[in-house]
Formats: structure tokens, C-alpha cells, sequence
């Protein structure tokens, strides 16, 4: 039974055969999935979803690409959300300097505030990060977000950044990439990420698992990557996904 830690099943890339879609990741054996709302319009989407089907739960709140576009009353709905029993996370929130669309110090600005409002309503937080490894790590130092933990989603950092977040209660999630032939770094990270900090996830519909790279990825996939972790981590199939579950239930509160 696995748990996708990070699925985007609210994209429009899913809107004509979603039913088929999860079906399929329910008979690749995927118990649960978190879908991740970063937007007005993702967040409506991912909250019908979670009323829909009982293995399904939320993260809620706001993309850094559309830092720009977040209002005080934006800030605010997703308060109110966080109290559903079905939303279990803040985020996906954090920096994203490969697009210029939100100058970073109002990327930064946003990061801040829902990071307060994650300890305010004490919830973990999903950590996005494109290439602002150090302004990552230092806002999450300045705001102590240690108090809530979280994940970083699709770790894509050096050793160095993971031991950082690691020692601020930070879990580490590895998607495709960890799968991808060329991909050195992330395979050295997670041969020393300790078990009981290990998460997996598709961030489906992107970064399709090797040999679907390119293509458009899909929760069932989130099997190709628990089998390259449990090479890299020299376990059994049944140990990695059985870890990772119940790492994913224990961060997120379920029950």
C-alpha cells in the first residue's frame, strides 16, 4: 500500500479520464494521495476532489510563481480550509526563481506569511523550491518552521541542504527524477536519508518516473520511484513503501 505524498490530480491535464486515472493508481496498490492546491482555481478543484473519494486528502495553499496574485483575503480562505478534516497540510508554498513572474521579495513575503499561518492553525507545510536553496533554508530558520515540519517536495538539493532540513523536522520526498538515468545527485541524497524521514510522490501530472519520462506521469507511477528508493536504500519493495506510508500518515496526522 503506498501513500503519493504529492499529486496534482485537480490539473487540467487529468480533466478527461480522471476516473480512469485513479483508478489505475488504486490497482498499482496506492492506498492515499494528497492533492496539492496552490491557487484559487487548484484549491476549489482539490477540495470537490476530497469530497469525492475518501482516500483522497488536501495540502492547500499558495504557488511562488503567483506570489503576485495572493491577497490577504486568499490568505485567510485557506485558514478557514485548514480547519476541514480532509486538509492535512499548508502549501505546496515556497520560492521559485526559474520564472520571473512574482519579484522575489514578494515570493519571499508570501513564503512568511504561510508559514505563520501553518504555526498559527499547526499544520506541516510542503516546501517548494526552483533554485533558491539558500533563501529557502534561511526564511525556514528565520520563521521557525521546525515547529510544524513538513515536507520538501521533490528534494532536488545537496546533502548539505537536506542535513539542514532534516535537523528543522523537514521530511524528504523524492518523485521521477530519483528515476531518471542521469540524475546523480538525488541518488547519492537518498542513499543517507534515514527511513523514517523518507517520502515518495509523483507531482503527477509532471516529471514522469524513468521510463516514462517525458510523457505525461500518473499517481500508478509513484510505484516506479518506491522501486528505485528501495535499490538505492539496499531494502525490500515491501519495507520502502511500508515506511513511507506510515511516515506520510504519522506527518499528516491520519489516522
Amino acid at each position: 500500500m503506498l501513500f503519493d505524498t504529492h499529486v496534482h490530480l485537480n490539473a487540467d491535464q487529468f480533466e478527461d479520464d480522471l476516473t480512469d486515472v485513479i483508478e489505475r493508481a488504486q490497482e498499482a496498490g496506492v492506498k492515499e494521495m494528497v492533492v496539492v492546491g496552490f491557487d484559487k482555481k487548484t484549491i476549489h478543484k482539490a477540495m470537490a476532489l476530497v469530497e469525492q473519494y475518501d482516500f483522497l486528502y488536501a495540502s492547500v495553499g499558495w504557488h511562488p510563481v503567483d506570489a503576485i496574485d495572493m491577497t490577504d483575503e486568499h490568505l485567510k480562505w485557506i485558514e478557514e480550509l485548514s480547519a476541514h478534516p480532509k486538509v492535512v497540510a499548508i502549501g505546496e508554498m515556497g520560492l521559485d526563481y526559474h520564472w520571473d513572474k512574482s519579484p522575489k521579495d514578494v515570493q519571499k513575503e508570501v513564503f512568511r506569511k504561510q508559514i505563520r499561518l501553518a504555526k498559527k492553525v499547526n499544520m506541516p507545510i510542503i516546501i517548494h523550491n526552483r533554485e533558491a536553496d539558500q533563501d529557502i533554508v534561511d526564511v525556514l530558520k528565520e520563521e521557525d518552521a521546525g515547529q510544524v515540519g513538513g515536507i520538501m517536495h521533490c528534494f532536488a538539493g545537496d546533502m548539505d541542504m537536506a542535513r539542514e532540513c532534516l535537523d528543522m523536522n523537514f521530511h524528504i520526498s523524492f518523485g521521477g527524477p530519483v528515476t531518471f538515468k542521469n540524475a546523480k545527485l538525488p541518488k547519492e541524497v537518498a542513499t543517507q536519508i534515514p527511513m523514517d524521514r523518507l517520502l515518495i510522490e509523483t507531482d503527477c501530472p509532471f516529471l514522469a518516473p524513468h521510463p516514462n519520462r517525458g510523457k505525461r506521469n500518473e499517481p500508478a507511477y509513484v510505484t516506479l520511484v518506491a522501486e528505485k528508493l528501495a535499490e538505492l536504500k539496499e531494502v525490500s519493495y515491501e519495507e520502502l513503501i511500508e515506511q513511507t506510508r506510515n511516515n506520510a500518515k504519522k506527518l499528516f496526522n491520519i489516522s
